[in-house]
């Protein structure tokens, strides 16, 4: 809990954004592994990942899809899977019952564990592999599982040696496990293979930022947010905008932020942060503007609701404090803003 200008207490900024370096529509890759162990190890994540994942990569015919990709694979695991086709839209009992005998007739036909293509030999790319492996390592990481995805990411650079985001991902996961010197190492290294990746860049920025190397952040930060082809040039401007603001620099911040909502006008900390710097500049009403449309997109918090009641207060709206005031302690008593209200005085 930091203090501003006039000496309030005031809730941490957001934290800066990462890109995970694989987008999800990649997360195909993974049912067109031939590995069988590889698809086993997925479904063990959970039916709802599962359940998820399968609905975004099988708009339409959901069931004929899926049947077709679980009875090409000759495998126990694939009989789990069909605990999360019950629960996707479109499948019938019957549907998954016929599910159910044509993969229980492939497992019975053969003890066989990897797909075969016309009973030729088990065809392997490693490509594939590569980038299943990799999204396998960032659900770990994801999970808090760090061990496992390191398991896994090296498994990706065995595969694929020379693909870039597997070493960003290296960088975010030492970053994690506060090695910065190691995270460092593995960011160059994925920009040595493709010094224009949007994701890396930002990414290493986020990192050069949490070492308050503020300059050089700034710099990877400017280098993604200024590559014409990236369709997300938001996230680095409101990542510009949160490691200002983070180190004292609330002006700069600010004109960063408002380039990130020029962009995309519902990124959440950009809205927030700019209602502080606007309440810490005394402009109440343009702080209550964004704070409002902050709401709109993330709801009441504790942190809301206290920076709520300060503008409210300033602005001389007493039935807006009370409402803001009761809410806060009924809701969230036991938070620090409760404590921060009860001292503040404010009725």
């Amino acid at each position: 809990m930091r203090t501003n200008a006039h000496g309030h207490a005031r809730p941490s900024h957001p934290e800066l954004t990462s890109i995970n370096a694989i987008p999800p529509e990649t997360l195909h890759a993974r049912f067109k592994d031939p590995q069988r162990k590889l698809f086993s190890e997925f479904v063990d994540l959970g039916k709802e990942k599962i359940s998820i994942t399968l609905q975004k990569i099988t708009p339409g015919g959901v069931c004929t899809t899926i049947c077709c990709k679980l009875c090409g694979m000759k495998t126990p695991a694939a009989t789990f899977a069909l605990v999360a086709i019950l629960t996707l839209p479109g499948c019938t009992p019957l549907s998954a019952v016929t599910m159910a005998g044509s993969i229980v007739n492939r497992i019975m036909e053969s003890s066989d564990t990897q797909p075969y293509i016309n009973d030729a030999r088990p065809v392997v790319n490693t490509d594939e592999v590569a980038v299943t492996n990799l999204n396998l390592g960032i659900e770990y990481m994801q999970l808090g599982k760090y061990e496992m995805a390191l398991g896994r990411l090296q498994r990706a650079q065995e595969a694929r040696p020379d693909y870039a985001p597997i070493y960003d991902v290296f960088g975010l996961l030492y970053q994690r496990l506060g090695q910065p010197k190691e995270a460092e190492q593995y960011f160059l290294q994925a920009l040595k293979l493709d010094k224009d990746n949007p994701s890396t860049l930002n990414n290493y920025g986020q990192f050069l930022c949490s070492q308050d190397r503020v300059e050089e952040a700034e710099k990877q930060f400017m280098a993604a947010a200024e590559n014409p082809l990236y369709d997300a040039r938001e996230i680095p401007y409101a990542n510009l905008g949160t490691c200002a603001y983070r180190h004292g620099q609330p002006d700069k911040a600010a004109d960063y932020f408002t380039r990130a909502l020029s962009l995309n006008p519902k990124i959440p900390s950009a809205l927030f942060s700019l209602s502080e710097i606007n309440y810490e500049r005394k402009d109440f009403a343009t702080a209550r503007d964004y704070l409002n449309l902050y709401i709109t997109f993330k709801g009441q918090s504790p942190g809301t609701l206290w920076l709520g009641i300060r503008i409210e207060h300033e602005l001389g709206d007493k039935d807006k404090v009370s409402s803001h005031a009761l809410l806060l302690r009924n809701k969230y008593p036991e938070s620090e803003e409760a404590k921060l209200l009860n001292e503040s005085g404010i009725r």
